[in-house]
């Protein structure tokens, strides 16, 4: 027996008589435009230019921020000869950062996980205190947003124009100031794309490349990925990226508390609102004058005062629009202002209390950075100038040798750190008796030099005699290689193993 959707059956099935008061619904007879009716299509968002301290905060890190990113990679800085000069390269083809004096190589890639580290708990920390200040005014999405909406305002106008410009006809006026518009965005992308690949080569030589049309294929490939993408999330998708691809609006309620400050409207004050003339009097109402000035310049077109939202990203523009207003009609200003969760909800103003930013949510992340800046400071300072690694051969474990012995096979890798070339000497040690032999040198000779900077792989053999290997009692014996500087006569030593038949 088909088991029946009843859901379906109440629908699509004929009953012989209606149930009184029950009106039957024709499904079918829904019209695609009704269906359609659920989906709200995007409301295009016109932001007005805001005047006023956090503004001016907002253009002030725009500046820096865009300054940073764009002239960075052309700063230079000497490290010797053979070495680039560039201070900020991510060298991946030669396996290597460079951040000024320091210089991280794959096997340190601890510290790139600690600089993430205390990025994430920097983000938690100002969250906790501030809510979203990263978002409202360093996020790269926000800082090119912000760039783009300044260039369009810059071609078609402020707030009104813009929205006059869009709902008249298509006229020469209109094509030039979009077109312009648009190829504007477009070079901001280009310019964006080809900076971000300066980070990964030299600089002034790739930017050679590029021009002349010598550059790898595969720098124009993400030049132009990196292009399109500004192009698109600052100029065209704007706040949807921040309301449906970002997730950090979804997980920052996970660090607010109680003395979290947030941009708010204060409605104890406001309430209740309503258009003022001059000379009417303020009693019995709010100073919130229902002018809209808040909506007018909030970039995600969201109204303050319906209280705390996903969509908001903390720019505080919206203070800005409403002190304006509040010293226009003579209030006081503030009635916008950054708030604590506790403040917002007190009945009354007596009721407000002095937002405390040492508490245990701040004093452990505050601890937690301290910590993870304490322990890279530690590794930094521990860090070996030469380090080994050893690779034992797999295929075959061991090789049984004409006279009887047993031979293993290791690859032993040197890296030198340092700015010249090294010497060094290398031994193994664990079983009397065990001979080793590096490819490519004579026998016997144990001294290897690595050049600066430089990762020395040698093909080394361990062999044992068939004497010491009849006193092996195990299949694996532990064994270590020791490499001396013949400098300095420090020493680093790994441990491995010996494979052998046992008994």
């Amino acid at each position: 027996m088909t088991q029946m959707d009843p859901v379906s059956t109440f629908i699509h099935e004929e009953p012989s008589e209606a149930a009184p008061g029950v009106q039957r619904i024709d499904v079918d007879a829904v019209s695609s435009k009704e269906r359609r009716s659920y989906y709200a299509s995007r409301q295009r968002i016109y932001p007005k230019r805001a005047r006023g301290t956090f503004r001016t905060i907002k253009w002030v890190v725009m500046a820096v921020t865009l300054g940073i990113y764009y002239l960075l990679p052309w700063i230079r800085w000497h490290r010797g000869p053979g070495l680039p000069d560039q201070a900020f390269l991510l060298d991946f083809a030669n396996q290597r950062l460079f951040f000024g004096p320091i210089e991280i190589w794959p096997q340190e890639l601890y510290f790139i996980t600690g600089i993430l580290i205390i990025s994430a708990l920097g983000l938690f920390l100002v969250t906790s205190l501030a809510g979203r200040m990263w978002c409202g005014y360093t996020c790269p999405q926000t800082v090119w947003t912000d760039l783009m909406i300044a260039v369009e305002r810059f071609w078609q106008g402020d707030r009104n124009a813009r929205i006059r410009l869009d709902q008249s006809p298509w006229t020469f006026d209109k094509i030039w100031k979009k077109t312009a518009t648009h190829i504007s965005w477009l070079l901001i992308g280009v310019a964006t794309g080809g900076v971000l690949v300066f980070y990964f080569r030299d600089a002034p030589t790739l930017a050679r490349e590029l021009m002349t049309g010598e550059a790898p294929i595969v720098a124009y490939v993400f030049m132009g990925i990196f292009a399109i993408s500004t192009y698109l999330l600052g100029g065209i998708a704007r706040e949807q990226v921040c309301i449906y691809m970002c997730p950090w609006p979804r997980i920052q309620a996970a660090m607010f508390d109680q003395d979290s400050l947030l941009v708010s409207y204060r409605d104890y004050r406001g309430e209740p609102r309503g258009p003022h003339k001059k000379g009417q009097s303020w009693l019995n109402r709010g100073d919130c004058v229902d002018c809209k000035a808040c909506v007018a310049v909030c970039p995600m077109g969201i109204d303050i005062r319906d209280g705390a939202q996903l969509e908001c990203i903390q720019c505080a523009l919206c203070i800005d629009a409403c002190d304006d207003i509040m010293g226009k009609v003579g209030r006081p200003r503030g009635l916008i202002a950054y708030e604590s969760f506790h403040n917002m909800e007190a009945p009354s103003e007596a009721d407000r209390k002095p937002v405390r930013f040492v508490r245990p949510r701040t004093v452990l992340y505050s601890v937690l950075i301290a910590l993870v800046l304490g322990i890279m400071g530690w590794a930094w300072v521990m860090r070996a100038p030469v380090e080994i690694s050893v690779i034992e051969d797999r295929n075959p474990l061991f090789v049984k040798l004409s006279d009887g012995g047993i031979r293993n096979g290791y690859t032993l890798k040197i890296l030198n750190k340092t700015h010249v070339e090294q010497r060094f000497s290398v031994r193994v040690e664990g079983i009397a008796g065990a001979e080793m032999a590096i490819v490519g040198q004579t026998h016997g000779e144990r001294d290897v030099t690595v050049a600066a900077d430089v990762v020395r792989a040698l093909k080394i053999y361990v062999s044992v005699p068939r004497d010491v290997e009849a006193e092996l009692s195990a299949s694996s014996t532990p064994v270590r290689f020791v490499v001396t500087d013949a400098t300095t006569g420090e020493e680093v030593i790994r441990d491995t193993a010996f494979r052998s038949p046992g008994r």
